[in-house]
């Protein structure tokens, strides 16, 4: 479950398969079933009691298989699913707390590609390290939908599944001459401190999620409009560059004026963030560096492949620690994505050069896109349970060829 505050027995350790014959590693015996306990609280709780610190709310999660050598597969098949939490802020009604687009209005988009054959099977080369592109997108499941939509707003939750290809999303008229504005609330499926205006197109690596809300007030009945994915991507490596018109990925139709008044808004101020420490307090923090790369035909982390049983990192409960993940090679990205705890990034280089980190990623994440010759700073706290957890690369072709690690909170 991308990035539940949950114990580590309900994290979806890669190690923790199992049937009635059969147990994983890091399990005590074989059985039929496993219940997981998902609590749904705030990170914090040892901090400020409760239920933990409502800054540290989550929204718009997903979750999936993570078998180890078979998560790219198994999610391929569709074994994940959609999981929205809602507080007194984000309330889900258009009443209370934020009055943010919700009910019918509140809508998920899932974003994947996928390769077929001849005779329309999915196929997938799930033993090339290299991974394969998909030659159709799909929308929740389907390829090419159509959406009819009120003349009102909507929050769209946009996530890429992967397995490999990332996106960059756009809304465009049925002429694809011209793209249309929309507000982005929410990456990584947190909310922003302030929603970012009149943005005309979003990026979503595998596994990033981000909530848009689109105003269809403002187009007359029978206006067909597509989402369309912009980002040129020909090889698993990375994607190239933004060429218009794109690939359209689903139609909308304005075929409706809402059966109600539009209550729903989207305010100037979202959640707060929990400031981050001073500068004389980061100084004194661990730093644990963490290098992306390809070795032996496969993927590592630091030079080694996964192991379920050895943690590669073993911070305290209740420390800070700065993770800097890296990037050596110049000819991929990577969608570094950590289990659990959610960071704030600190800076990104590039070749030892500094570079801006975008508004939209300056808020909370759990998924790093970690660019060519790039190094993230990442700050981390370790809150509120013991047990292992992993970090490793969201291209899942990267992720089944062993470019992940286990760490523990002890």
């Amino acid at each position: 479950m991308h990035n539940l505050h949950t114990p580590s027995e309900s994290d979806g350790y890669a190690g923790d398969y199992f049937s009635p014959a059969k147990k994983g590693p890091t399990l005590n015996g074989p059985g039929a079933f496993k219940d997981h306990f998902w609590p749904n609280l705030y990170a914090g709780i040892d901090e400020f009691g409760g239920i933990g610190d409502p800054r540290e709310a989550l929204g718009s999660l997903f979750y999936h298989d993570h078998t180890e050598g078979m998560t790219a597969p198994n999610v391929l098949k569709g074994l994940s699913g959609r999981y929205n939490i809602y507080d007194e802020l984000d309330s889900g009604s258009e009443q209370s707390g934020l009055r943010l687009p919700s009910g019918a209005y509140d809508y998920p988009l899932t974003f994947a590609d996928r390769r077929f054959d001849v005779d329309g099977r999915m196929t997938f080369d799930q033993l090339n390290p290299e991974g394969v592109l998909g030659d159709k997108l799909l929308v929740n499941g389907k390829i090419e939908p159509v959406l009819r939509v009120a003349r009102r707003k909507y929050r769209f939750r946009l996530l890429n599944t992967g397995p490999t290809r990332f996106f960059e999303l756009y809304l465009q008229n049925r002429a694809g001459s011209s793209v249309y504005p929309y507000t982005v609330i929410s990456h990584d499926g947190n909310l922003l401190p302030n929603p970012l205006a009149n943005q005309l197109g979003v990026r979503i690596a595998p596994a990033e999620r981000t909530d848009i809300v689109i105003d269809f007030a403002r187009f007359p009945l029978g206006t067909e409009l597509f989402i369309v994915n912009m980002l040129v991507q020909n090889t698993t490596r990375r994607p190239e560059k933004v060429v218009a018109p794109g690939t359209r990925a689903l139609k909308i139709v304005v075929d409706r004026n809402p059966p109600e008044p539009d209550m729903s808004q989207v305010p100037a101020v979202l959640r707060p963030l929990r400031p981050l420490p001073s500068d004389a307090e980061l100084a004194t923090l661990p730093v644990r560096r963490f290098k992306f790369e390809r070795s032996g035909g496969m993927w590592a982390v630091n030079g080694r492949f996964f192991n379920v049983f050895e943690p590669a990192a073993s911070p305290r409960r209740g420390s800070g620690e700065i993770w800097e993940l890296s990037n050596i090679d110049d000819g991929w990205q990577h969608p570094v994505h950590i289990h659990f705890e959610e960071g704030r990034i600190l800076s990104k280089t590039v070749a030892g050069v500094p570079v801006a980190i975008p508004p939209i990623e300056r808020g909370r994440k759990d998924v790093y896109v970690v660019g060519e010759r790039m190094t993230v700073r990442v700050f981390m706290r370790f809150r509120d349970f013991n047990g292992k957890y992993m970090m490793h690369c969201h291209n899942l072709t990267h992720e089944d060829h062993a470019m992940m690690l286990r760490w523990d909170i002890v």
